[in-house]
């Protein structure tokens, strides 16, 4: 499973999740990541919005209720393989 680090803005300390899975949506890429590798952790959506020229990629949580029902549907089969449960 890969790690990636998050820097959140604002100088907040940075954050480890691990990518379960990934898919694209209407031209728009979004991740499915997790912050245990092993066990119960918490899963969250993210959605890419950097920029063709950006040197590093930007993501946001996916908090817009009707975009995560339809980015959720993409992951469902492969979150429920790793046994996890995405709510509608």
């Amino acid at each position: 499973m890969d790690k990636i680090v998050f820097t959140p803005a604002g100088g907040e300390k940075p954050v480890e999740f691990y990518v379960l899975d990934q898919a694209t949506l209407r031209g728009i890429t979004y991740i499915l990541v997790t912050d245990t590798e092993d066990g119960d952790g918490e899963a969250l959506i993210l959605k890419d919005t950097s920029r063709e020229n950006d040197a590093e990629s930007v993501y946001e949580i996916v908090d817009d209720d009707t975009e995560l029902s339809a980015v959720a549907e993409l992951f469902r089969d492969a979150a429920e393989d790793m046994g996890i449960d995405l709510e509608k």
